[in-house]
């Protein structure tokens, strides 16, 4: 199943509690919900993390964090998803979720002469905000919808194959003779 799996790669909920960093978040972070690993709190968690790793705001942990406690997903899987957004991606996102902004929009785009000096952001901020920030709602909703998705369907698939392995393995034992 889909849990060995994750359990390997994930922290110990007691290795996060003892976190002297966390422990005056004791009532809120102890809460087991944030921690198991059921096709709900896992998928929410794909959902929750890949949609805020494409908003173009700071502190997307902390955005994550409160999200994953509201909705009451896998904490863990949320934060790591998030890192999406690297400051390797987050030109490649921004670009793709400005681009969707604007489709979006029906408005010309303003790379034109594309200068990156404060001068001309500056100057076209304000055109440049709205598409961005509509464009990454769009794209983190349907991107995170995905994630969503994708992950029940492996889950449910993972859990459907282990049915069948069990069910081959309980016919390929002998049956024991009538009256015993």
């Amino acid at each position: 199943m889909p849990k060995k799996f994750l359990r390997r790669w994930l922290p110990a909920p007691q290795f996060i509690l003892d976190n002297k960093w966390l422990s005056w978040l004791g009532p809120v972070i102890g809460d087991p919900n944030l921690f198991h690993l059921t096709r709900h709190s896992v998928s929410m968690a794909f959902l929750a993390g890949i949609f805020v790793a494409f908003l173009p705001l700071p502190g997307h942990v902390i955005i994550v964090a409160i999200l994953a406690i509201v909705l009451h997903c896998n904490l863990p899987i949320s934060l790591m998803l998030v890192w999406i957004s690297n400051p390797l991606t987050m030109a490649p996102l921004l670009a793709l979720c400005y681009q969707v902004g604007i489709w979006v929009l029906n408005r010309p785009s303003a790379f034109v002469e594309w200068q990156f000096t404060w001068s001309w952001l500056s100057e076209q901020g304000p055109t440049l905000i709205i598409p961005l920030f509509i464009g990454s709602i769009i794209s983190g909703l349907a991107f995170g919808f995905v994630g969503f998705v994708s992950v029940r369907i492996f889950w449910r698939w993972r859990v459907i194959r282990r049915w069948e392995a069990r069910k081959r393995y309980r016919q390929s034992l002998p049956i024991p003779p009538a009256g015993e």
